[in-house]
């Protein structure tokens, strides 16, 4: 099992580090800014080998270039989004495999947020890093993709085993958890998550990560082919796609 740490970025961001105890091997994903993956190494005696990224947004790279510059850590992303992140040095593609130490992960394309999204999936460790596609409590605006596009990758997302811990990489859980209500206000397990979230961020705790099962009970995204969250927004009638575009066009303005 891969050891996780948790770390707060920017204003609002996370980077995560996996570290396999056995071979030493440590990876970084994404890099909001440099000094505090590197204060994390520091703490837990670690060095850094590789550079894993979700997507081209400034705030998940802006440091991976002074932190390969630090570590000499090999930097790896999407084939498909090569020409705006900074230089890989192994291009991944859709549903190919790598290994941190001795654990395979799995690449998922998960386009809406932009279009060349992906995700890593770690499944002997039950981790999932989402970045900005599926989200505590929410998912990320659809920038680039269309709501179809965002559906159908958060569907694949839902499949994986509900222990998975979701590893996403910002602190919205609040304020998603907030708008959910609006369209769950008798749901008891968000009424539970909310008060959770609230009393994390209180201590000046994360929120992230969580797990799919918890994603799966509470978060609209993942839960518009209910009835219960159709007749919410007021189409009963209507396909899961419809409704899902419906739930994020009014989280947008919300």
């Amino acid at each position: 099992m891969l050891d996780l740490v948790t770390i707060p970025c920017l204003t609002d961001n996370y980077a995560y580090l996996i570290h396999d105890p056995d071979t030493g091997q440590t990876a970084v994903i994404d890099v909001p800014e440099p000094g505090p993956v590197l204060a994390a190494l520091d703490a837990h005696h670690w060095r850094l080998t590789d550079i894993l990224i979700t997507h081209h947004h400034d705030d998940h790279i802006q440091g991976v270039d002074a932190l390969r510059a630090r570590t000499g850590a090999m930097v790896l992303g999407a084939s498909a989004d090569a020409h705006r992140l900074p230089r890989l040095d192994v291009a991944l593609d859709a549903n190919c495999s790598f290994s941190v130490g001795r654990e395979t992960a799995r690449v998922i394309e998960v386009p809406g947020h932009t279009i060349g999204h992906i995700a890593f999936h770690f499944p002997e460790s039950r981790l999932l890093f989402t970045a900005d596609s599926l989200m505590a409590g929410g998912c990320g605006r659809l920038f680039e993709g269309t709501a179809r596009q965002m559906h159908a990758s958060l569907a694949k997302l839902a499949q994986l085993p509900p222990e998975t811990l979701v590893c996403s990489g910002h602190e919205y859980t609040t304020s998603n958890l907030r708008f959910a209500l609006t369209l769950e206000p008798d749901n008891p397990q968000l009424i539970s998550r909310a008060a959770e979230v609230a009393s994390f961020r209180a201590q000046g705790r994360p929120t992230v990560p969580s797990s799919l099962a918890t994603e799966l009970a509470t978060n609209p995204y993942l839960r518009a082919h209910l009835p219960a969250l159709k007749t919410a927004v007021g189409l009963p009638d209507a396909d899961d796609v419809t409704v899902f575009a419906e739930i994020r066009a009014r989280k947008d303005k919300f």
